[in-house]
């Protein structure tokens, strides 16, 4: 298996005993997953794109990580990940989204 440039996890709020009950599962999380892997696959971005237990930052939510460059995003909207992916094609971040240093 070849493995991807890049892995784009979605924090989907799943908890160990159950249903997904948190910030970003409630605030359109699920959603996004399809969105992105369609925008990458249009721009040619070669990523895997996996939902996610709860990433405890739900005071941030919804939440995005992308691997390996270890960029967490937060408040993630359509617009937000539009903006995300044009940078991560020129191999940047966008720095005033980003959750961690």
């Amino acid at each position: 298996m070849k493995k991807p440039d890049f892995h784009i996890l979605v924090c989907n709020s799943y908890r160990v005993a159950g249903d997904a009950k948190g910030f970003c599962n409630k605030n359109g999380a699920a959603d996004f997953i399809q969105y992105i892997m369609e925008e990458c696959n249009d721009r040619g971005i070669d990523a895997a794109v996996s939902s996610t237990a709860c990433l405890n930052v739900c005071s941030q939510g919804p939440v995005m990580v992308i691997q390996p460059n270890n960029f967490w995003y937060g408040a993630i909207t359509e617009e937000r990940i539009d903006e995300i992916l044009d940078a991560l094609e020129e191999g940047k971040a966008v720095e005033e989204y980003l959750i961690s240093e």
